[in-house]
């Protein structure tokens, strides 16, 4: 069962760099809540509240319960802007939704069975290409995060999007041509790899010097 996030807002009359900037000095994040075939709606958001929320990864991909005064909506956070080097929050975007409208989310691959592939137990390492996916879906079908069972990928194998299931309601954002891309691989060590490429190199290499000293000479030598 997804998890329940709930985010009180204020209004924000005040907009503009200065009124964002005192805003921010009392502990206050500007916002923009957007979307829903209504206009868009300034709100301010506590700071330490919100910043305890993002520790949590799920809240990322969660339907969010946004509550402006006595009235509460559901909601996507689509961005959020950080101080470059500070932990604080400077800007959130938040989607409402429809509860018959399809949304756009990105949501986390949880991979599952690494201790039981037979490519890991062969000396095999991971190597993750994707940790994330695009989606879309009706709200009520958005899962927290996509299952990826690696269990029986081989050595020097590899799992596409193809391959992984999706939950029941979920399409992969940007069609069948996204199919073949790889999530997750297995592949020797490297210096394993460097080994069989040196060994292939130097195989080469004989069998080209011994194909060079049984040609044929000319009838002129």
């Amino acid at each position: 069962m997804s998890q329940k996030f709930e985010l009180l807002a204020e209004n924000r009359p005040d907009q503009g760099k200065g009124a964002s900037r005192r805003l921010r000095r009392t502990g206050k994040v500007p916002a923009i809540l957007y979307g829903g075939h209504r206009d868009p709606r300034a709100i301010t958001l506590d700071h330490n509240a919100l910043l305890h929320q993002l520790e949590n990864a799920a809240f990322f991909s969660s339907i969010l319960t946004v509550t402006v005064a006595d009235k509460s909506q559901p909601c996507i956070l689509k961005d959020v802007q950080r101080h470059p080097y500070r932990n604080a929050v400077l800007h959130v975007d938040l989607q409402r939704i429809v509860e018959d409208e399809e949304i756009r989310v990105t949501v986390p691959f949880h991979f599952l069975g690494e201790d039981r592939a037979p490519g890991v137990k062969a000396g095999g390492v991971v190597s993750r290409v994707m940790n994330e996916l695009d989606i879309s879906c009706l709200p009520k079908n958005l899962p927290e995060y996509i299952d990826v069972d690696i269990s029986g990928l081989e050595l020097d194998d590899n799992l596409t999007l193809a391959q992984v299931a999706l939950p029941e309601g979920v399409k992969i954002y940007g069609g069948e041509e996204m199919l073949e891309q790889p999530v997750v691989n297995i592949h020797r060590p490297r210096r394993e790899e460097e080994e069989v490429e040196a060994e292939g190199e130097a195989g080469g290499e004989a069998e080209a010097a011994g194909q060079e000293s049984f040609e044929p000479k000319s009838d002129e030598d």
